[in-house]
């Protein structure tokens, strides 16, 4: 069993925690941010962290793992190798909603296990989750690398993480780090 130290041995191995000021996808801002890609850039840390969000949903049964693009893409596929089902991710289109493209789809009655690198608020999240219950899927769980939600996140099915990190985050009108006049640098993939 994966522990939350072994985690942050990962984490901390492949620099993926940057302290700053930074401009959340949610569009709050944070002293730390994330950046997952770090760890996932080496296969055999993608392999041991997906391996075990995998061993922890096993007994669902998902017969298939989506995640949101980007962060969710190498997680979504690892953990489906891992458990031997399809893994696909969803995308924005052009005014910014979650979709499926490239062919993929969501069955009706599938049992689907939804996928995250780092949850924050969990909206991209919750899109994807309401995404597969339009197409007619059932939801067994949500899993992440990081939690820094706080406990905040709900998706009205199991949640899982492996590590659970406090990270400040505020509203651009309540942040001490403008009020500093530090820039805000926004390190994700959507700019």
């Amino acid at each position: 069993m994966l522990t939350e130290d072994k985690v942050l041995e990962i984490l901390k191995e492949t620099e993926v925690l940057l302290e700053g000021h930074f401009l959340l996808t949610s569009g709050k801002h944070s002293d730390r941010y994330l950046q997952c890609a770090r760890v996932l850039q080496y296969p055999h840390h993608a392999a041991v962290l997906c391996g075990a969000l995998a061993e922890h949903f096993a007994s669902a049964k998902p017969q298939l793992c989506i995640g949101p693009a980007l962060g969710g893409v190498i997680i979504a596929y690892e953990t489906a190798r891992s458990l031997g089902v399809r893994g696909i991710f969803a995308e924005r289109d052009k005014d910014g909603e979650m979709e499926l493209r490239r062919g993929f789809n969501v069955k009706p009655g599938e049992r689907v296990l939804v996928l995250e690198d780092v949850v924050t608020t969990g909206g991209s999240v919750l899109e994807v989750v309401n995404l597969v219950k339009d197409m007619g899927g059932e939801v067994v769980g949500v899993g992440s690398i990081v939690d820094r939600s706080g406990g905040m996140a709900d998706f009205d099915v199991p949640f899982t993480s492996l590590i659970k990190l406090d990270a400040k985050a505020f509203d651009s009108a309540d942040c001490p780090l403008c009020l500093q006049g530090i820039p805000a640098v926004k390190p994700g993939s959507r700019k």
